[in-house]
Formats: C-alpha cells, sequence, structure tokens
C-alpha cells in the first residue's frame, strides 16, 4: 500500500515508522505542506490507497471533506470534529471510505468493552478521569467522551462527570471509576507510549483497501 500521512507531530510520526516496518509506502505532510487541505488534489492522491490523519480539529474536517470529494480513503485519529459527522458521512456516497476513532489503541478497545459489563452495576455512581499532554487541544478527550456515551447507553439519564488533566507530555490516562457505599470498582488504561495508537491506525487503514463506506473503529477493531 502507499499510505499519506497528514501530520508530522509525535503521533503522526510514529505511525509513518510504523508503516514503514509493515512493507508500506509512505508519504508525509505537515501542516505547512497541506494548509486547508491544499494539497490533497487528484495529482497528489494519485495511487494512495489511504490517508491517515493525525492534525488537528479543524483541518482534519478540511482533510476528509478533500479526500472523500475524490473518492478517497481517510483513517481520522483526531479527535474534537464530531459535529461534521452527519455532513462527512454524506459524501462517502461518492465511493470514498472513512475510518474514524476516539481511540485507535487495542487495548482501549477492550476498555470501552468492559465499561458496558461495569456499567450494568446496581446502585452504583460513575464517573471517569482522563490525562493528556498540555498541547491537546480539545477536553475532555474524545476516549472520555466515548466512555460516558457508553455508561449512559447503558444507564441513560444519569450523571457521569468528567475530570480532565492537562500535565506534561502525559500519552493518555483514562479511569473509569463505580462508587457505591460499599465498594469502588475501577477500570483504566494507561498509554505507555503513543506506538498503540499508530500501530491500529495503520492496521484500520489496512482493512479500509479496497472498501467504501463510514466506520467506527469500535465497530471493526475485532476484525484486524
Amino acid at each position: 500500500m502507499l499510505i499519506l500521512v497528514l501530520g508530522k507531530g509525535k503521533t503522526g510520526s510514529l505511525v509513518a515508522e510504523v508503516a514503514r516496518e509493515r512493507g508500506h509506502g509512505v508519504r508525509a505532510l505537515d501542516i505547512n505542506d497541506n494548509s486547508h487541505a491544499s494539497a490533497l488534489t487528484a495529482p497528489n492522491l494519485a495511487g494512495v490507497d489511504a490517508v491517515i490523519d493525525f492534525t488537528a480539529p479543524e483541518a482534519a474536517v478540511e482533510n476528509i471533506r478533500a479526500v472523500l470529494a475524490l473518492g478517497g480513503r481517510i483513517v481520522v485519529g483526531t479527535t474534537g470534529w464530531y459535529s461534521h459527522l452527519p455532513e462527512l458521512k454524506s459524501k462517502t456516497l461518492k465511493g470514498g471510505a472513512l475510518l474514524y476513532g476516539t481511540n485507535f489503541s487495542m487495548g482501549v478497545q477492550k476498555l470501552f468493552r468492559l465499561t458496558v459489563e461495569l456499567a450494568k452495576l446496581e446502585g452504583y455512581q460513575f464517573s471517569i478521569d482522563e490525562t493528556h499532554h498540555v498541547t491537546k487541544v480539545d477536553a475532555p478527550s474524545g476516549t472520555a467522551i466515548t466512555l460516558k456515551e457508553i455508561i449512559l447507553g447503558v444507564r441513560p439519564g444519569i450523571d457521569v462527570p468528567i475530570e480532565s488533566h492537562r500535565v506534561g507530555d502525559a500519552k493518555g490516562e483514562h479511569v473509569v471509576r463505580a462508587t457505591s457505599d460499599c465498594d469502588v470498582l475501577e477500570l483504566r488504561h494507561d498509554a505507555q507510549s503513543r506506538r498503540g495508537f499508530a500501530l491500529g491506525a495503520v492496521r484500520g487503514a489496512e482493512w479500509l483497501a479496497g472498501k467504501s463506506g463510514v466506520w467506527e473503529f469500535r465497530e471493526i477493531f475485532e476484525q484486524l
């Protein structure tokens, strides 16, 4: 495959590294190379099997629009843009493909599944803590919002507070807490590096090859 990586930050650089390790050809653009999706033209996307975006929310929306308008395939690890999802989903009708997710770590995907089970407990109050690096734009994190949505899917209408922390170069920590008068249960995922996110995104791009449509990573990760 030929993969175009958008974003040369810490995660984007790892995505490029992992893709090369898995035998793929890689091109990479930073925001200066691709201001307002200006580099995402038909000639530049010719031969590209998948685009992987780890940029910023505003840039991601422009990048998705541009790729889908050309019938391309894009994996988006950037969060904070989901209010545009209905509009962007409609653009895949032209034959493009979009795979998005709040977290591409396989461990976090298991955390999502375990949270469903935790939320079934009777007599507990639920809360979420998340910690990320100081330069992360969105708070709470997309992963924390997903965890809250999972709990509310089991227990609609309850209060599930999220506490966000921005500390140093924290890779990403999420704690789901269930508290009762008798005890406290916690589910915790602490990313030791960004490599897990990068690997999940590359495997997602491999899965997306030849497909058209829209998927959330939670829907397909067990197929990888």
